[in-house]
C-alpha cells in the first residue's frame, strides 16, 4: 500500500507542472501520456484542488478549472517545475533511452541522444569534461512512420512479408508502435486484409505519407486492442509437424499452437502458413530435426523437394569423383 500512495504523491507533485504545460489538455490524452486512467486523473484533480501552501486559504490553494474535455491550471501555488531526478531515477532513464536506440525505429536517435546529454549532465554523470558527439543516423523509412503514427496520417507500405516470401504494396491506417521480442513493429489497421497488422520495422521497404488522415475503424479503438505478434489466422492452411528435441528451439520463434510435449522429447505442434513454398523450404532445411504429419499434400511436397535435393547432391558428387579419376594419371604437379 506505501509504494501505491508514494507513486500517487509523485504524480501529484508533477500534475501542476504538466497541466500548466499543456493547458486545455483532455483527460482522456493525458491519462494516454501517464500510463493510468481518465478516472484516476480526474480523481488527482480533486485531491489537488484542495492542496497548496500552508494557511489553506483559497489564496493559497491550487486552482484549477477542469472537466474530462479540458484542464487548466489556473493557479500553481509554486508548483511551477517538476521534481528534479533521484539518482537512481536518472540511472534507469538513461538505460531505457539507450536501451530504445538499441531498437532500430522507435525513437529519433538526435532526440534521444539529445535527452541522455541532457539528463547526464544534470545528474552530474558526465563527469570529466564534455563527451564527443556521438554520430546520430536515423533511416528514413522509420522516421516516416513515425511521423504518420504522431501525425495520425494513412500511410502506403512497400512491405515484404516473410511467410509468404512476397513483397506487397498496401494502404494502412496507424494505431502505435510496438516492441515485442527485440523487434520494432508498426501496429495498423491494413485496408487490403481489413484488419488490424503489425508490420516490422525492417520488412517495411518504403513508407509514403498519403494526402488523408489514418482511420481505424473506432471498435479497434474504443476496445485497447493489443494485437498479438504471432496471433494465428484461422483461414490460412495448417501443417502438423513432430520436432526433435534438439529443434524445439523453433518454438520461440514460429506462431505455433496445439504444441504436445512427449516423454521421449519429442513434440507435436501446428503451424499455419501462407506460402506453401515456404513452409516445403522450412522444413527440408531443418533436415531430419522436423517430420511433416499432416496435411498429405505437404508431406509429398516435402519429399519430392528433398528427394531432388538429394538427387543434385549425388550427381555433384559423381561428376567431382569422375573428374578426379581422369585427372589421376597425370600425377601430381
Amino acid at each position: 500500500m506505501s509504494t501505491r500512495l508514494s507513486d500517487r504523491l509523485t504524480r501529484l507533485l508533477n500534475l501542476v507542472p504538466y497541466f500548466t504545460a499543456r493547458p486545455g489538455i483532455s483527460a482522456a490524452d493525458a491519462a494516454a501520456d501517464l500510463g493510468v486512467s481518465p478516472k484516476q486523473i480526474m480523481d488527482d484533480l480533486n485531491q489537488l484542488w484542495v492542496c497548496g501552501l500552508p494557511g489553506y486559504g483559497p489564496g493559497d490553494l491550487i486552482d484549477l478549472s477542469f472537466s474530462e474535455d479540458s484542464i487548466v491550471v489556473t493557479y500553481t501555488a509554486g508548483m511551477d517545475r517538476p521534481l528534479r531526478l533521484t539518482s537512481t531515477e536518472a540511472t534507469v532513464l538513461l538505460v531505457a533511452l539507450r536501451s530504445l536506440l538499441d531498437m532500430p525505429g522507435v525513437v529519433d536517435p538526435s532526440a534521444a541522444h539529445g535527452a541522455i546529454a541532457k539528463i547526464e549532465v544534470a545528474a552530474g554523470t558526465a563527469a570529466g569534461g564534455q563527451r564527443p558527439p556521438v554520430p546520430v543516423t536515423d533511416d528514413p523509412v522509420a522516421a516516416r512512420v513515425r511521423a504518420a503514427v504522431r501525425d495520425r496520417r494513412a500511410l502506403h507500405l512497400t512491405y515484404y512479408s516473410a511467410s509468404r516470401d512476397t513483397v506487397s504494396e498496401r494502404d494502412v491506417d496507424p494505431i502505435r508502435i510496438v516492441v515485442i521480442d527485440e523487434h520494432t513493429y508498426l501496429q495498423a489497421w491494413c485496408r487490403t486484409a481489413e484488419g488490424v497488422r503489425l508490420f516490422r520495422f525492417d520488412r517495411i521497404d518504403a513508407a509514403v505519407p498519403l494526402d488523408e488522415p489514418a482511420r481505424p475503424p473506432r471498435t479497434v479503438l474504443d476496445d485497447g486492442t493489443r494485437f498479438e505478434v504471432f496471433a494465428a489466422d484461422p483461414t490460412l492452411p495448417a501443417a502438423r509437424l513432430r520436432i526433435a528435441p534438439g529443434h524445439t528451439w523453433l518454438l520461440d520463434y514460429h506462431p505455433f499452437t496445439d504444441v504436445r510435449i512427449g516423454d521421449d522429447g519429442h513434440c507435436e505442434a501446428v503451424l499455419r502458413y501462407a506460402s506453401p513454398e515456404w513452409m516445403v523450404r522450412l522444413v527440408v532445411g531443418l533436415g531430419a530435426g522436423v517430420q511433416v504429419l499432416d496435411p498429405p499434400d505437404l508431406v509429398e511436397a516435402v519429399r519430392q523437394r528433398a528427394a531432388a535435393a538429394l538427387t543434385a547432391y549425388t550427381e555433384l558428387d559423381t561428376g567431382d569423383a569422375a573428374s578426379g579419376e581422369a585427372a589421376a594419371p597425370g600425377g601430381d604437379r
